[in-house]
């Protein structure tokens, strides 16, 4: 039995009779498809919703392709694009592609070369994310200090003072590798999961609670202490490994 997700491919195009070709094929390919025929709409989805690659046309009644794609950047979502379109303008190709598109299928295509592009731009989006540890940091960042601790990325490890190295998790190290970015800064707690889990995160978990509490005890464990990481209730965190208590609403408390 095959246990592989399916994966979700998001259709933009205007004309609706195409579209419901497209969706068709992809989904007798073993694909699942959502289908929008404007602009507008495609970008709320792609923000709270997760996709593994769009099908944009250039040409949309609301919008470009275009610009639809640069507003999708802007909002950090890095979900794989493929556009498809009737213009076989060389110039246009590479505009798509310099705005971070993926690839590039010329109408008319045929479906068999469609499945093709698609699956190749899902393996090396997969595979680009081999890298990847949390949101924001991956296996290739410089290792970094965090409360006198080496922590590196590339061994999953972290090395107190005097001891020797110990695995650590790839949470803890987006923790505290977004933290070290932002001392003496009050983090909100939607912020540093969002960086860490990524825009589709639950921000009413209380699992990132556990996470803080090891990150406290590599604090306590080493010269800065405990209370360089400290909670600002109501509101999320701050990491001031200078020990400035000149924050009144900051609680030291474990979580």
């Amino acid at each position: 039995m095959n246990n592989e997700p399916t994966p979700l491919i998001v259709i933009v195009e205007d004309e609706p009779v195409l579209a419901e070709l497209i969706s068709q094929y992809l989904e007798q390919s073993g694909m699942r498809t959502h289908v929008f025929h404007r602009s507008k709409p495609v970008l709320k989805f792609l923000e709270n919703n997760f996709a593994n690659l769009l099908l944009l046309d250039v040409n949309l009644p609301d919008n470009t392709g275009f610009e639809l794609l640069a507003a999708i950047r802007s909002k950090n979502l890095q979900i794989p694009v493929i556009f498809a379109t009737g213009n076989s303008i060389e110039a246009s190709k590479v505009a798509g592609l310099n705005l971070g598109g993926d690839d590039y299928i010329t109408k008319p295509f045929s479906y068999p070369e469609l499945i093709a592009r698609i699956k190749a731009v899902l393996r090396r989006a997969e595979n680009k994310g081999d890298l990847v540890i949390t949101e924001n940091v991956v296996l290739t960042d410089k290792p970094f200090k965090f409360c006198n601790a080496l922590v590196n990325p590339g061994k999953l490890q972290v090395t107190l003072p005097n001891q020797e190295p110990q695995v650590i998790g790839k949470k803890e190290i987006g923790i505290m590798s977004y933290l070290h970015s932002h001392p003496g800064e009050i983090i909100p707690r939607k912020v540093l999961i969002h960086a860490v889990w990524g825009i589709h995160a639950n921000v009413r978990s209380r699992s990132i609670d556990q996470y803080i509490v090891k990150i406290r005890e590599i604090c306590r464990t080493s010269s800065a202490g405990a209370e360089a990481l400290r909670t600002v209730h109501g509101i999320g965190y701050i990491f001031d490994p200078e020990g400035n208590k000149s924050t009144s609403t900051v609680s030291e408390s474990n979580v």
